[in-house]
């Protein structure tokens, strides 16, 4: 840009001369270290050191656990430190087996129960604490926080007095009932009442986390709206289905995604409570990993188990991505 100054020369004659604005110097906008530069490289530089760990702390075992899982390795070959590669064998033996896809079958159901209690359970409490005064509130929003925060092996714990066959609060309050056969009643014994305690616990573990959450969601629908539907006559059904469910859809796929990971890789409760029994018959994939590689010694075949679950964890993460990425080009 340059603006014209009329003046004289040396021999009177008007003369145009081109006065310029100074501006930034050539190549200032290249500079790496420029503020606009260093703003834009803040970002990554600041996630640096949670990627490096999660490298290092994640990345780094998936990848010894994935080289485990074509090697031969059992007892033998662990104390003379031998390496026995032996391809995709551990890969058939699983495939190929019945107890693995009876397994992956009961790790489905049981995920699917789990989310579904959890997802009703969460969404009724957290509806119910939008609606509650302050103090009720807080009182319930203090159970809450103290259930999520009680650590799974203590929680497990508990379950395991509450349930006990001979001196187990349950068993006694249900004698005192009148269900006087159950005042023996080992819960442990059979697969449907082991399942049905670890269902309850993990219910019970993950409904804070969704209550908290969709009250959380609650806060930031503006209650214009509300007002809007009520002078539009719009019950409070109505005012539900057309107001709080649209704000809470994004909320509820989310929340259920995290949740259908969470059980379906639950660990510490399913095992604590009973290592899997009786016969094996609750044993999910994290569990069948386990006793396959660590207690029945074949640490190639409970490294591709592990594996598997992995991939069917991502096969999951992958659903969930397409399904949000389809609902943002649908907004645009």
């Amino acid at each position: 840009m340059s603006v014209q100054t009329e003046g004289t020369d040396t021999a009177g004659e008007p003369a145009v001369r081109k006065a310029r604005i100074p501006g930034p110097p050539r190549g200032a906008d290249r500079d790496s270290g420029s503020p606009s530069r260093r703003g834009v490289a803040a970002p990554y530089l600041l996630l640096l050191p949670a990627l490096l760990a999660t490298v290092v702390l994640l990345g780094w075992p998936l990848v010894k656990n994935g080289m485990l899982s074509f090697q031969n390795l059992n007892p033998r070959q662990l104390i003379q430190h031998l390496t026995e590669w032996n391809g995709v064998d551990n890969y058939k033996e699983v495939l190929t087996g019945s107890d693995f896809w009876k397994v992956v079958e009961r790790s489905v159901f049981f995920t699917a129960a789990n989310v579904v209690l959890i997802m009703a359970f969460g969404t009724l409490i957290g509806l119910l604490l939008a609606r509650l005064g302050k103090k009720m509130r807080l009182t319930l929003l203090v159970g809450l926080v103290l259930a999520w925060a009680m650590p799974y092996i203590a929680a497990t714990t508990v379950y395991q007095w509450l349930f006990a066959q001979r001196f187990g609060v349950v068993n006694w309050v249900l004698d005192k009932l009148g269900w006087h056969s159950m005042a023996d009643y080992n819960w442990m014994g059979s697969q449907f009442s082991t399942f049905s305690v670890i269902v309850l616990l993990i219910v019970w573990q993950s409904v804070p986390f969704v209550a908290i959450n969709l009250y959380a969601a609650t806060t930031t629908i503006p209650k214009e709206l509300y007002e809007a539907a009520a002078l539009d006559g719009a019950g409070a059904w109505q005012s539900f289905t057309s107001v709080t469910l649209p704000f809470l859809r994004p909320f509820l796929y989310s929340t259920t995604f995290l949740e259908v990971i969470w059980v379906f890789k639950a660990f510490p409760q399913v095992f604590a409570i009973n290592e899997g029994g009786p016969d094996r018959l609750t044993e999910t994939l994290p569990i069948y990993a386990y006793v396959e590689g660590v207690g029945n010694q074949h640490f190639g075949v409970g490294a591709a188990i592990s594996f598997l679950t992995i991939l069917a964890l991502l096969v999951i993460t992958s659903y969930y991505l397409r399904m949000v990425l389809k609902q943002e080009e649908d907004e645009l």
